[in-house]
């Protein structure tokens, strides 16, 4: 005798709900390479500089006065573990690295041999080579800050009217607090430099206290009381 045969349904498999994707946690200091953490940090813009280029000789004199004040900015920075950056330009070079841009600048002769004196990095400085004018723009100083931390940042550097008033507008886009030592900013003329100042602090509100009245540790404390606020 035939039987006829019917297939049950099949039962419902239960299936034990996927965990929701997270992301790894963040590396703290960057796999090693930003161990600093701080609420300032200290930018100085294209200070290693062979001042090689039409207008070099017209800029020499302003900025080493400029390096000297930056020198003594740096130094007071280190001792309140301030970080310090160099954002530099790279000459064209793109073969080389930063050390071999500071042995251009101090062994070949050129004409701004003295900023390289005042300005050597040293082991501890950050560094990012920066193609066009600004030191945000296709470089890693965007990613160096987010691991350091800090919430205001002094820029120091040559040419006031240039590479520092666009770097100064490309932080303030990020919302950075903004400082421009005028003493630590240096241009081919010094109406150049005027001009640029005045507008940072118009447009920018950038805060441009000379380097020799500028209260570092409170600028430290300031900047610990906002971001815990």
């Amino acid at each position: 005798m035939s039987r006829a045969y019917r297939e049950a349904p099949p039962s419902p498999i239960s299936r034990a709900p996927m965990p929701a994707a997270t992301n790894p946690p963040k590396n703290e200091d960057l796999h090693g390479n930003a161990p600093d953490s701080a609420p300032v940090a200290l930018v100085l813009v294209d200070m290693i500089n062979d001042l090689e280029f039409e207008g070099g000789a017209e800029l020499e004199e302003a900025a080493i006065a400029a390096a000297e004040r930056i020198a003594a900015l740096k130094r007071k920075a280190k001792a309140l573990r301030i970080p310090v950056i160099y954002a530099n330009d790279n000459f064209g070079r793109w073969r080389s690295d930063f050390r071999e841009v500071v042995e251009h600048v101090l062994g070949d002769g050129v004409r701004g041999r003295r900023l390289a004196e005042l300005l050597r990095p040293e082991r501890d400085d950050y560094f990012v080579l920066k193609p066009k004018h600004s030191a945000f723009y296709a470089t890693t100083l965007d990613t160096l800050l987010d691991y350091l931390g800090p919430r205001r940042l002094i820029v120091t550097g040559i040419t006031g009217d240039v590479c520092v008033l666009f770097t100064a507008s490309d932080a303030h886009m990020r919302d950075f607090h903004l400082h421009v030592p005028a003493d630590c900013v240096a241009s081919i003329a010094p109406e150049h430099t005027r001009d640029a100042l005045e507008y940072m602090e118009r447009v920018l509100r950038v805060d441009t206290t000379p380097s020799t009245e500028l209260d570092l540790a409170r600028l430290v404390d300031d900047s610990r009381a906002e971001g815990e606020g």
